[in-house]
């Protein structure tokens, strides 16, 4: 099938979608909004309240929305993801600290990480060299410059300098393809897991999740493809055995319960849940805490108290 769509201008957008039954009390005022985000990244949050059906119109389901409340939905997107951006980073500068902190030490080398015997497939080592040797060259850093400059060998710095400059994604795959040791069940205790395969798991959402805020991509709503594993058992309250099943692993609330554990133990006086719920407190028509996965009694669960 060919697309055949043409483009529309502003003034069209807002035809288009009036004819669909949104609203617009503040035509002036909504041009200004399309002007500065397009209408293709709004139909994300329009989407979820039209008929989506094949041969369908996209007609509105509902008659009392105005353009006012897509935005004021859209701008809760944004900050929310601000907001859960900040926290990975927190959990990812301490992923980076504890994965060179526990190896370097343990295994008394600088380069521990250019050790194929501690990986489980060779295949996937190469690749994780091959990725962390990308980001080095690509890295800006002064430290890094500083160590081109004053050093010809090793080619590769230090895990506590190389490990700071690699992404996230790199590290979380670094993390996950080491064999079972002593210093990898270490490195997931210190963030009370006890299950290795569950912290690379986590580590693993987390980078989808962060990707998802860095490139402002809607998490509002949205259906993870990296499902997080909640554990049964963990060292510090979680969420009951009971509660768990009940949770849906991709969408959105089981996230922040594993950001939240988290950051407790990293970073006890944080204010991660004081500004989620002045965020989800705002006034917003059309925000549902359904559709990000939260059961009614999220409150009350232990990891929340």
């Amino acid at each position: 099938m060919q697309y055949t769509k043409l483009p529309l201008s502003v003034e069209e957008q807002i035809s288009k979608l009036e004819k669909r039954g949104l609203r617009f009390c503040n035509k002036s005022l909504s041009t200004k909004y399309l002007q500065n985000i397009s209408y293709y990244r709004l139909r994300a949050f329009t989407y979820p309240f039209q008929n989506n059906m094949d041969n369908a119109d996209h007609e509105f389901v509902r008659d009392d929305i105005d353009f006012m409340d897509v935005i004021d939905l859209y701008v809760f997107d944004k900050r929310l993801r601000s907001l859960v951006f900040s926290e990975i980073e927190k959990i990812e500068v301490a992923v980076r600290t504890k994965l060179s902190l526990y190896y370097s030490l343990s295994k008394n080398d600088a380069l521990w990480y250019e050790n194929e015997n501690i990986y489980k497939s060779p295949i996937k080592f190469q690749k994780i060299i091959s990725d962390i040797k990308s980001d080095v060259d690509r890295s800006d850093e002064d430290f890094i410059k500083h160590y081109r400059q004053k050093y010809d060998t090793p080619l590769m710095p230090p895990s506590w300098m190389t490990l700071e400059v690699v992404s996230f994604g790199v590290l979380s795959r670094l993390y996950k393809e080491l064999i079972p040791s002593v210093e990898k069940r270490s490195i997931a205790n210190q963030f009370g897991i006890g299950d290795e395969k569950i912290f690379a798991n986590w580590l693993h959402a987390f980078n989808n999740l962060r990707n998802c805020c860095a490139h402002h991509s809607r998490i509002w709503n949205r259906r993870f493809l990296v499902q997080i594993k909640l554990p049964y058992n963990t060292t510090s309250a979680f969420i009951p055995r009971k509660k768990i099943a009940k949770i849906r692993n991709n969408k959105l609330f089981a996230m922040l319960s594993a950001i939240k554990y988290i950051v407790d133990i990293i970073s006890p006086d944080n204010s991660f849940k004081t500004n989620l719920i002045q965020l989800l407190n705002q006034p917003n028509r059309l925000l549902s805490l359904k559709e990000m996965g939260f059961p009614p009694d999220w409150e009350t669960l232990p990891v929340w108290k």
